[in-house]
């Protein structure tokens, strides 16, 4: 029999428990996930960068309400991420979510904060308006801050947020240097590469000589577009720092398309020889693709000089990448005077494979070329197809540590220019080669989150509406039933316990 003490003692037992599981939790979360994307995981990349934090790191989410069902998806997704940022932080990350619709003033302050409206559309009362929403975050951290201008549903937020804190936190950021002295481009040629690789790296310049290599601080080498013959002895200090696991970027021009003067010519550096000693072979011809870019012809048309756009094979656009960190949201790469690459493995030790190659439609010329704007090109012309122009080797390219190399046959497609040669470049050009320089660097593993995003399962659009709706009430009366149906068998099995027991005679015991 229960007595009021026995209760009291129970209830107390109780509440020790609970307070002695919230303790331990406190101190050691954990959380189990079974979701095929790993949505509330987080990597050992992020794990990393948070235990490293000596800081506290302020996020405002700016994120509407009232949004359609898909876009408030990633507003919760991005709550659950922060909630997994803030537990494996020991305290130092903190959050907030505004509503910038709310009013007027939060509105112009998440503006001011870098964070922009889109404009979503929302059915309501059967009618498709559109309304402006907010889908960003500010992160601050003492007097520097990061913008998340837009986090896009299903892309990698937790690449973005990962990357956003590093940014704010790194203290010593790794060296980058870029080879000169051999008739390379300056940094006042490649402002664009040099903007988005500044954010996250401390960028220099190194020139070989008799006497001196490539210091040992430096992390990756990067030789872009080098026009002199680099002397052979200077290959030593590439395979030196290979050795000890430096990542090195080649974007080489093999070939030369001079326009003014209508020729394609060799363009020989020796580093064409060290590559091909690696495996890479960059070969000495012009790669035609039938999605090119254009140049600009004068035309006489009546009484006036036009310039006109005429399609020209010899600046392929690159469309087709594989699945690759440095490839992950690339779309379009136009590579002026290209030329096809040739893989040789040496050894077993040693991977290599392209990330890049041009169309179905290609074609190859070798030297002498002789450019001819108008030239109507045929079917013919263009009989190969998917001829690699980028590649990635990783492996013991040489010495005995493990290493990595990404190798471009062409130097200029991330290249502004100087003076009045100077141009804008695609986003995507300056992209590739920045994503190929951050996968070189990166030993945290950082750049492998640029392809984790959401998945995200709707109901398939083609199936029937009855379909549809039987999914929809199983998914909802499902559980209901089961549960009902366990409480009748429970009650059923407690019902005939009881009857057993009533139905039994008890013996006295004879003394």
């Amino acid at each position: 029999m229960l007595t009021r003490k026995k209760v009291q003692s129970s209830v107390l037992l109780i509440f020790g428990i609970l307070i002695l599981v919230n303790l331990i939790a406190s101190r050691f979360f954990f959380r189990l996930d079974f979701t095929e994307d790993q949505r509330y995981s987080l990597s050992d990349a992020t794990k990393n960068i948070l235990a490293s934090l000596d800081e506290p790191i302020t996020i405002t989410a700016y994120f509407s309400e009232d949004l359609p069902p898909d876009i408030e998806k990633v507003r919760q997704d991005f709550r659950d991420l922060l909630v997994e940022y803030a537990s494996y932080s020991n305290g130092q990350i903190v959050y907030e979510f505004v509503n910038p619709s709310e009013n007027q003033k939060t509105e112009m302050k998440a503006q001011q904060n870098g964070i922009r409206p889109i404009m979503i559309k929302v059915r309501e009362r059967d009618q498709m308006k559109q309304q402006r929403a907010y889908l960003g975050a500010l992160l601050q951290m003492g007097g520097k801050k990061e913008v998340i201008p837009f986090i896009q549903p299903g892309a990698a937020m937790e690449y973005a947020l990962s990357s956003s804190i590093k940014k704010l936190s790194v203290k010593e950021k790794p060296k980058i240097a870029i080879l000169q002295g051999n008739g390379e481009p300056g940094l006042s040629a490649i402002p664009q590469l040099l903007k988005q690789l500044s954010v996250m790296y401390n960028v220099q310049t190194v020139e070989f000589s008799d006497t001196a290599g490539i210091p040992s601080s430096v992390k990756t080498l990067v030789i872009i577009a080098p026009k002199d013959t680099i002397p052979s002895k200077y290959f030593k200090y590439l395979d030196d720092f290979l050795a000890r696991g430096g990542g090195l970027l080649v974007a080489l021009n093999r070939v030369e398309g001079d326009l003014s003067q209508g020729i394609g010519k060799d363009n020989y550096t020796g580093l064409s020889d060290w590559l091909k000693e690696k495996g890479v072979e960059i070969e000495k011809n012009f790669l035609l693709d039938a999605n090119s870019g254009s140049v600009m012809v004068r035309q006489q048309q009546g009484m006036f000089v036009m310039n006109t756009p005429v399609k020209f094979p010899y600046i392929p656009i690159i469309t087709k990448f594989a699945k690759h960190p440095i490839t992950e949201g690339i779309e379009s790469v136009m590579m002026p005077f290209v030329s096809s690459i040739q893989l040789n493995p040496k050894d077993t030790t040693i991977v290599m494979y392209p990330i890049a190659t041009t169309s179905e439609r290609t074609g190859i010329q070798t030297l002498p070329v002789y450019f001819d704007v108008m030239k109507n090109w045929t079917k013919s012309d263009f009989g190969m197809s998917s001829l690699p122009v980028a590649v990635v080797v990783e492996g013991k390219i040489s010495g005995n540590v493990d290493s990595k190399m990404v190798v471009f046959s062409d130097g200029d497609f991330a290249v502004n220019g100087e003076g009045q040669q100077a141009q804008q470049l695609q986003q995507d050009n300056v992209s590739l080669m920045a994503n190929a320089i951050d996968w070189l660097s990166d030993d945290t593993g950082l750049i492998e989150l640029r392809t984790k995003g959401i998945t995200s399962r709707p109901i398939d659009a083609s199936l029937e509406d009855s379909t549809k709706s039987l999914l929809k009430y199983l998914n909802f009366l499902l559980p209901i039933f089961l549960v009902i149906l366990y409480g009748i068998f429970r009650f059923q099995r407690r019902r005939k316990l009881r009857n057993k027991l009533k139905n039994m005679t008890y013996v006295p015991e004879n003394k």
